[in-house]
């Protein structure tokens, strides 16, 4: 057994939180060299209360299509639904629910069922007259988390995706605690395309139509050859992050309205 696994040893299962800035770093020299599948089956057993937010990308359902493989009964999923998600990714949501049996818990913005509900609160196109409290509204993942009590969650984020990605490490902790682990942070996306395709797992429809990032379809737009994967997420904006994966606490000082 080497020194870090033996270090590792001494951490209780699930782990007490909070974790300390060494504790982080002992556990992601652990976490580095595993595959994927070895990081879920660790988070599985160490991780409080997991949870596994995804809007159904492709890294994201390579989680899913592996948990299902070492769990019978894996983390549930949670779907922060901006009600602006393009028909393929509802339709994909469905047949995620089919074929893996997993809990599904849709979050909505507060008080909005539609489109309709959210435009007659909020304004039209509030993505382009303000941002900032689009991404606070739309993504609504505290409410999800004081709902459940979650404590940790896994992510699809990957290092090959740049940007504010590029240094991800397998474990982090955010600004209000909630541990995040990012089992396929050192695949690239060919990686992840040879999964989907070996496992038959469930894709968006809109991967084959030039899309390799999907998001809501207002700011998501079809991808060149040779593009990076993520250049259709927010094309033209120096906007790299979607607002599940920045800081809250920044996001809410930023928003003139409550979620």
């Amino acid at each position: 057994m080497s020194s870090t696994s033996q270090q590792l040893s001494e951490f209780s299962k699930p782990l007490q939180l909070p974790l300390s800035t060494s504790d982080l770093s002992k556990i992601n020299m652990y976490l580095f060299s595993l595959t994927p599948e070895e990081i879920l089956k660790w988070g599985i057993e160490y991780l409080p209360n997991l949870y596994q937010t995804t809007a159904f990308g492709l890294t994201g359902l390579v989680a899913i299509d592996m948990l299902s493989k070492l769990t019978s009964s894996p983390p549930p999923l949670i779907f922060l639904d901006t009600l602006y998600h393009f028909s393929e990714t509802y339709e994909l949501v469905e047949e995620v629910k089919k074929r893996y049996g997993v809990p599904v818990h849709v979050f909505k913005p507060k008080d909005c069922e539609t489109v309709k509900d959210f435009e007659e609160t909020y304004g039209t196109k509030l993505w382009e007259t303000d941002e900032a409290n689009y991404d606070y509204l739309v993504e609504p993942a505290r409410r999800a988390y004081e709902a459940f009590n979650v404590q940790s969650v896994i992510t699809g984020r990957r290092a090959s995706q740049g940007a504010a990605r590029a240094s991800l490490q397998p474990l982090e902790v955010d600004s209000t605690g909630l541990l995040k682990l990012n089992p396929l942070f050192a695949w690239n996306f060919s990686l992840v395309e040879w999964y989907i395709k070996e496992n038959n797992v469930p894709r968006n429809k809109l991967l084959d139509q030039g899309y390799r990032s999907v998001g809501d379809w207002h700011s998501t737009s079809k991808v060149a050859e040779g593009q990076d994967e993520r250049a259709g997420r927010w094309a033209g904006k120096e906007k790299t992050e979607c607002g599940l994966h920045e800081d809250y606490f920044k996001i809410k000082a930023q928003a003139k309205v409550e979620a």
